[in-house]
């Protein structure tokens, strides 16, 4: 087998019950990056569990630093929105200062993205429970998107989130597209929506951004890579080169 030369080392921080990142990152990764992992404990997609998992981030973005890593996405939307506007760049400071690296979260992405697509109004599809709605409707209207339409799953449990397949992304994407909106918001790191989004951008004829993907294409701009990576989105496939 003839090596290939990893160029860039991409470190992900994901929730301790996530079981669909790294397949997901992996998959669509170019060849030349490496995936590099760390974990921060979270069960459960809960106000509580968001608090829990953060007192973690600076000992799991050292390890990650350990590896030489090239840049640090904390991959989970909730817990990098819990407090509000501005916090996900608390955390992307915790993160730079623990490890010398340059970093940011889900959260920060899908506000970069948005505007990279030039997007005004948003409906939201999220996997977790009506309780974890507000925070983030709030982030993303306090963020200068006005969100037509929110809804929600109900999922409590992470693990059982991670056991889903892509079908019920496909169909909460369908559900929750209002006329007025100009891109669809589907958070949720443990959700195997990814493989949908391409479907639902052809079926809709609008951005559809998920977790996943969108937290990949900022961890590949903070790289300065400038891939085109089809089969996610037109996110990925036209909009990772600065």
């Amino acid at each position: 087998m003839s090596h290939l030369e990893k160029t860039h080392h991409f470190g992900l921080l994901t929730p301790s019950s996530n079981t669909v990142q790294e397949p997901e990152f992996s998959a669509a990764l170019p060849p030349t990056v490496s995936l590099h992992t760390a974990r921060v404990a979270y069960r459960d997609i809960t106000p509580q569990e968001q608090d829990r998992c953060v007192l973690e981030l600076e000992t799991e973005s050292r390890k990650l630093a350990d590896a030489e890593v090239d840049v640090i996405v904390f991959a989970a939307t909730a817990p990098t929105l819990a407090k509000g506007k501005g916090y996900d760049r608390e955390l992307i400071k915790r993160m730079e200062d623990a490890a010398g690296r340059p970093a940011t979260t889900a959260a920060t992405a899908f506000v970069d993205a948005l505007a990279r697509l030039g997007v005004a109004k948003i409906a939201i599809g999220a996997p977790w429970s009506k309780i974890m709605d507000k925070p983030m409707v709030e982030f993303m209207e306090a963020s200068g998107f006005k969100v037509v339409h929110s809804e929600v799953v109900g999922f409590v449990a992470s693990i059982d989130l991670g056991r889903v397949g892509p079908e019920t992304a496909y169909e909460l994407g369908r559900r929750v597209d209002r006329p007025d909106a100009d891109a669809i918001v589907m958070p949720g790191g443990n959700w195997s929506s990814m493989p949908v989004v391409d479907r639902l951008e052809q079926e809709l004829g609008k951005p559809v951004l998920v977790n996943n993907a969108v937290s990949l294409w900022a961890g590949l701009r903070l790289l300065k890579r400038r891939d085109s990576i089809p089969g996610y989105g037109r996110l990925l496939r036209d909009h990772v080169a600065a």
